[in-house]
């Protein structure tokens, strides 16, 4: 499919755009071991929620083919492609000012900051926050329920495609979390790249 524009997100920061029914979303990890975190907004009040996705497939974590619905259980965006190891959390919140202070750093970047930052624009700023799917994010579950933070399994090129089902603003943060080992090393950049439709 051919590229109708490319977005360069760099290490830390979000970016969004808004899209149209029909159109692909691809995201890809530029350098390797790097989590971006997805947020889909339509109005002020429905948004991508991974909760009512777990509740609609029955799943923690996504697979192609599958659909990320919104807290009015619609669907919003489709997984129809991967070539990363196919790691994707849909558990764990964004990170925010406050889990960076209780983790000792003031004044971090945080994905809540980005998405707030990055709807500015389309004036929905003000919407809450709300849990992100997590792509490129390995966080196996132990059989007793405990969750272990792991770097990103991803390559650098590593991607995934997405298939907007509602018009809607999507905002991807490459994600600045530092202080543990989700990222690797360092936060790298992410590149999102809008398809035309098929």
């Amino acid at each position: 499919m051919k590229v109708l524009e490319q977005i360069e997100i760099p290490a830390t920061e979000g970016r969004a755009v808004g899209l149209s029914a029909g159109q692909f979303l691809r995201v890809i990890d530029v350098e390797g071991t790097q989590v971006a975190d997805l947020f889909a907004s339509i109005e002020r009040d429905e948004w991508l929620s991974a909760s009512h996705t777990r509740a609609m497939t029955s799943r923690l974590f996504p697979l192609v083919g599958e659909a990320f619905y919104t807290n009015r259980r619609r669907a919003v965006l489709a997984l129809v492609s991967d070539d990363s190891p196919g790691a994707h959390d849909m558990l764990i919140a964004a990170c925010d000012p406050e889990r960076y202070e209780l983790l000792g750093a003031d004044e971090h970047a945080s994905c809540a900051e980005n998405f707030r930052t990055s709807l500015a624009p389309f004036g929905l700023a003000e919407i809450p926050v709300p849990q992100p799917v997590n792509l490129f994010m390995r966080l196996p579950v132990s059989p007793d329920g405990r969750l272990t933070w792991e770097p990103a399994p991803t390559k650098a090129g590593d991607s995934v495609t997405v298939r907007v089902e509602l018009d809607c603003v999507v905002s991807v943060s490459a994600c600045p979390q530092d202080l543990i080992p989700i990222n690797g090393d360092r936060p790298t950049p992410i590149r999102l790249e809008v398809l035309e439709r098929a």
